[in-house]
Order: C-alpha cells, then structure tokens, then sequence
C-alpha cells in the first residue's frame, strides 16, 4: 500500500469517548477515553496502518491519546479548533454530534493534508503539564486573593489557608519545572537563549519550551503562523477586508504579549521598531500585534542558531 493510498482518521474526542471516522468511509466507530480505549484504539490503528490521524486541540483532552499514539509511531496532526469549524462551514455541513464531527476532521486531513507534528516524549508530555499546571494554580491564586479583599469574615481564614497552600503548591511546581528543564540539555541551552533577550522573563521561556517544541525549526511565517500571531487576509472580490490574526496556540500567545509589552520599554530593538511604527500612524493594539510577531521571529532564529541575545544596546 502507497502512502496516498493509505486512509485518513479523524477523532473526535470528548470526556468520555472517543469517536472514530476514516475518510471516505460510511461507518464511524467509538472507543471509551480511559487507559483500556486508547490502548484499544492504538492497536487498530496500527492495523490500519493510517496515513495520518487527524484531532482537534481540546483543551488537554487530547494529551493521552497523543502520548500514545506517539509512542506507537503513528503520524499525529492536531488542528486549532478554529480550522476545523471554517472547513465544515465551507463544506455547508450543519449539523453538529460527535460521529459527524469525526467525519469532518477526517475530510479535513484528507483534504487539507495539515503536516503530522513531531512526536513528543514522555517527558516533553510532562513538562506541558507541569507549566500547563502552574498557570491553572496562578489563575486560582489570583482569584483567590482578588476575594479576600470583600470576603466576610467567616471565610477569611478560609480563603487565606486556601492561599498560602496554593503559594506552596507554586513553589514547589516551579520547582518541579526547573528540575525538568536542568535535566534536559537542550531545555536548558533553549531556556537560557530565549531567557537572553531583553524582554524574556523564566515563565515565558519556561512556556515556549514546554508549549513551543518546534521553535527554532520553522521558517518565519510558519511559527507565526503556529503562535497566531500571522495576519491573515479577508478579502472578496473587490473588497479588502482588514488582516487579522486568529487560532495558534493561546499559551505562548499570551507570554509572548506580556513579554512584548515589556520589550517595547526595555529592549531597544522591539522598543525602536514599536515607537516608528506608532510614528507611522499605526494604532497601538496593530503596532504591538506586529512587535509580537517581529519579537518571535528573533527568538526564533536564535533558537534555531543557537545564539543569545546579540543585538546592540
């Protein structure tokens, strides 16, 4: 069997199950989302010796599966959400359960062909975890402090032993995290490169590298277009829609926009290119979206040359 006459699978995955559909054919099929299903699912699978599994990012959903299909050497695409909705509408499909969504994420990969990703090992699944974690647990500590300012106070006691479990569980996340990045050389050489630029604090570099493998291995439309910081077209006929940006991996958009806004006051590079293009007439929230941009592909090719920081003051 050729490799273009290899079939197609979409999944799509939910909480509890895991709908299964090969391109082109009728019939879908179902496997429980626990240990037992993705195990199950695996081998047939490797029976079926697919061209490529095509699945929607889910909000950590997906990580299992793809920890095992991974390590099965099956070829693994995982497509923004986003995607995927634009091609059902374009394909005029309405109607929405879990067995049809599986037929059009197989239809996309077929048609679409998107590039399997490089497979992740177990501890690169783990590290995602880990800081994936940390920004749950900032998020409640954040929320947490915010109510004690108004708590009554009957649970202020509670809030506050809720707060400083929470600063322990930090603590000791973070450090969780650096052990990881120190036992992994090329973590640790990526962490310090990215940690060189004027801009870059430990949790952004920390999240590229746990949330960003391919940085350093793209072009740079391709990891803007990764991040989702690439602008793209709305045009029909005569009209010329404003470029946008949309999709791309929220994680290392939001560290790469707090380091921007940094960057723009202390990096002379990002800071000189923000004022000219704000001089340029340019609004600020389009000048900073182009900073973000300009600002990756720099950590970018300094990754991929494996250079730090070398610009001139």
């Amino acid at each position: 069997m050729t490799n273009e006459e290899k079939p197609v699978v979409g999944i799509d995955i939910s909480k509890r199950q895991l709908d299964v559909a090969v391109a082109g054919e009728a019939t879908a099929r179902e496997w429980t989302n626990d240990a037992k299903g993705i195990g199950d699912l695996s081998r047939w699978l490797k029976k079926l010796r697919p061209k490529l599994v095509v699945m929607e990012a889910s909000g950590g959903l997906e990580g299992p599966l793809i920890g095992h299909l991974a390590g099965e050497q099956l070829p693994v695409a995982v497509i923004n959400p986003t995607r995927i909705r634009a091609f059902a509408r374009a394909e005029g499909q309405l109607a929405k359960t879990d067995r049809i969504d599986a037929a059009v994420i197989a239809r996309f990969g077929l048609k679409m062909e998107p590039a399997p990703q490089r497979p992740h090992d177990q501890t690169q699944i783990d590290l995602n975890a880990l800081v994936t974690r940390r920004r749950q647990v900032v998020t409640i500590l954040t929320s947490e402090k915010n109510r004690l300012h108004t708590a009554p106070d009957v649970i202020r006691e509670d809030i506050e032993n809720h707060i400083a479990w929470l600063q322990t569980t930090l603590e000791k996340l973070d450090q969780q995290i650096a052990q990881t990045i120190v036992d992994n050389p090329d973590w640790q050489e990526k962490h310090n490169i990215l940690q060189s630029a004027p801009g870059v604090g430990r949790v952004t570099a920390t999240t590229m590298v746990s949330h960003l493998p391919e940085l350093g291995q793209l072009n740079r439309q391709q990891i803007a277009a990764l991040v989702g910081v690439a602008p793209f077209n709305r045009d029909s006929g005569p009209r010329r829609g404003k470029r946008r940006i949309f999709g791309g991996r929220a994680a290392v958009r939001s560290v790469l926009y707090m380091a921007t806004l940094s960057a723009t006051k202390h990096n002379p590079v990002i800071k000189s290119f923000y004022e000219r293009l704000l001089a340029n007439g340019k609004p600020r929230k389009v000048a900073l979206t182009a900073c973000m941009r300009k600002f990756l592909t720099i950590l970018n090719a300094m990754v991929k040359n494996r250079q730090t920081w070398a610009f001139p003051a």
